[in-house]
């Protein structure tokens, strides 16, 4: 299969609704934040060279530059999440007729499964660099855009929490007490951070005010 990056929109939908496992749950979780970061970027780029924004310019451009490449790094993890079960599948196709080779198989499937929780934490903590952006397009860019700025925040939110979904049924295969207590106390604090910002993101805004 093609790096699903290079995928039209038609055609990642179609493989992900198949009965194929991945991609699944988190690479769309790392799509939905690429676009949340594509939002911000689109607000700072219609903020750019309008008058009346002249105060807020260097802003806006930094924010265009800074979401660009969190945009990249995000599409980047719609293949990498799909790949990180890799190693775990393969480790059950190992040799399980000694007890040497079923605790080398043991061992094996936990360093995939421990890969499989580490990638889409690293999507959620990319995702969460969009919470800034999008809170500042809202609040100071250009006005007939904000709605595009709450909905950023908003698919920030969801990139998150969707992510650390997958981090959590992972961790509960994972055997290794500290590494489980470790990612845990991650995925509680990018939680309420997520929570946090979308609602502040939202007040922003009249718009919301019903939400």
């Amino acid at each position: 299969m093609a790096d699903l990056k290079d995928l039209s929109v038609e055609e990642f939908a179609a493989v992900t609704a198949s009965d194929s496992p991945a991609p699944g749950g988190g690479s769309v979780a790392a799509m939905a934040g690429a676009v949340a970061a594509a939002l911000s970027e689109m607000v700072a780029n219609l903020t750019i060279g309008k008058k009346g924004y002249e105060e807020c310019e260097e802003e806006m451009q930094k924010i265009a530059k800074e979401a660009s490449l969190l945009r990249a790094e995000l599409i980047a993890g719609i293949q990498k999440d799909a790949s990180s079960f890799n190693g775990y599948m393969d480790a059950l196709s190992l040799p399980k007729e000694t007890e040497e080779e079923k605790a080398f198989r043991r061992e094996k499937m936990q360093e995939g499964l421990k890969a499989a929780a580490q990638v889409p934490l690293e999507s959620a903590e990319t995702a969460a660099k969009v919470f800034p952006y999008a809170l500042a397009v809202v609040k100071s860019g250009n006005k007939n855009a904000v709605t595009d700025g709450l909905v950023s925040g908003m698919l920030a939110r969801t990139a998150v929490l969707s992510a650390l979904l997958n981090v959590k049924i992972n961790l509960g295969s994972i055997k290794d007490e500290a590494f489980v207590a470790e990612m845990s106390a991650k995925v509680d604090a990018l939680e309420k951070e997520a929570l946090r910002c979308e609602a502040e993101i939202l007040k922003a805004s009249d718009l919301t005010s019903s939400l």
